[in-house]
């Protein structure tokens, strides 16, 4: 019975040893893949402009609240009670927008979140379908972000595919 198992065992390890060794991994640089996908580029610059004209708008809240507070200040001998408990609020209440445009613009599920999913998602789909192509073609088991905080220490050049996937996308090499 122990014979019987021992054999049993073996082939057992043998086999899985086999079957891990019959498996290809390769790696990809997705920045490097990135930087030569021109469409990559120009969404990007357009993230930049939406981006500027959105903070240009905070801002430009921002020096409202500013300015309606010096102006406050300055003013402060002047004011009746109620006078300076209505510009008070009045500078509570444009903090308060410029807050509320900043979250609306550049929170987690801000607008610019969204605009870059939009605008990225369909690169990042290509760029998976390519890679996806080139795997069920080379038969490769499993892609790494050479990139990524993956904590990969070494990698050969020889197993990165980053140059096959920027050719199958059009951006040959």
């Amino acid at each position: 019975m122990k014979k019987l198992f021992l054999i049993l065992f073996a082939a057992l390890t043998l086999g899985v040893s086999q079957q891990a060794a019959a498996q290809k991994f390769v790696l990809i640089d997705m920045e490097y893949i990135l930087k030569n996908v021109p469409a990559y580029e120009r969404a990007n610059e357009q993230l930049n402009q939406i981006s500027r004209k959105w903070q240009a708008e905070v801002e430009a809240l921002t020096k409202e609240a500013e300015t309606l507070y010096k102006t406050y200040q300055s003013e402060t001998v002047f004011l009746s009670a109620e006078q300076k408990t209505q510009r008070e609020e009045a500078i509570v209440a444009k903090e308060r927008e410029a807050a509320e445009l900043k979250k609306k613009y550049f929170g987690p599920e801000g607008e610019l979140f969204k605009k870059r999913e939009s605008l990225m998602a369909p690169i990042n789909d290509e760029i998976y379908n390519a890679v996806k192509d080139i795997c069920d073609a080379k038969g490769y088991s499993l892609v790494l972000d050479r990139a990524s905080d993956a904590g990969i220490i070494f990698a050969s050049p020889k197993i990165d595919i980053s140059n096959d996937v920027l050719t199958k996308l059009g951006y040959g090499y």
